[in-house]
């Protein structure tokens, strides 16, 4: 299913997919500050499924590789992880805006690289059931799987730099620069 508020991408998407159920997005759900939960809490109530998968269109570079892994690994190991989320693996010293260290000792400079991770939500792909988004009001269940994915393909596009960055990863993967 699209989900969208877009007459272009539904236009566009009724041409070149037309087995794609396709949902003009109410109006009331539209606004820029709506939460995508709240969205989502509308759109699976139209759909009969056991499980959802999500991904945004700001995310160009996410496999089918991810996504059938994700899926795998995700009916595999069910019930023991009860939703699954892809995240980025940062490893880099953070810091809060107090100038407290959030996860390393200052007092003792390890490389980088040897800093235990930290995983950044990307917002890249979502697998849940309508119970966990109605009982949490949240994609992400109470023993959720991580799925790391590249910074590569977990690149996001929310404003223009990142378009232009999205489009040069793009034109490098396929070999077009």
């Amino acid at each position: 299913m699209i989900d969208t508020d877009s007459p272009v991408i539904l236009e566009d998407a009724a041409k070149h997919f037309p087995t794609v159920t396709l949902l003009e997005r109410p109006a009331h759900l539209r606004a820029g500050d709506i939460p995508m939960n709240d969205v989502l809490l509308n759109t699976i109530n139209l759909l009969d499924a056991d499980f959802f998968l999500q991904t945004h269109s700001t995310n160009p570079l996410l496999t089918a590789e991810s996504v059938a892994k994700g899926v795998d690994i995700f009916l595999k190991n069910l019930p023991i992880y009860d939703s699954l989320f892809s995240v980025t693996r940062l490893q880099t010293r953070l810091w809060d805006e107090l100038a407290r260290a959030v996860n390393h000792n200052p007092n003792i400079l390890l490389r980088t690289q040897d800093l235990p991770p930290i995983y950044e939500e990307n917002s890249c792909l979502y697998i849940f059931s309508k119970e966990i988004l109605m009982r949490k009001h949240n994609r992400i269940g109470d023993r959720p799987y991580l799925l790391e994915i590249t910074k590569e393909e977990a690149q996001d596009i929310d404003v223009e730099i990142e378009f232009r960055i999205a489009e040069f990863l793009y034109k490098a993967r396929e070999g077009k620069i």
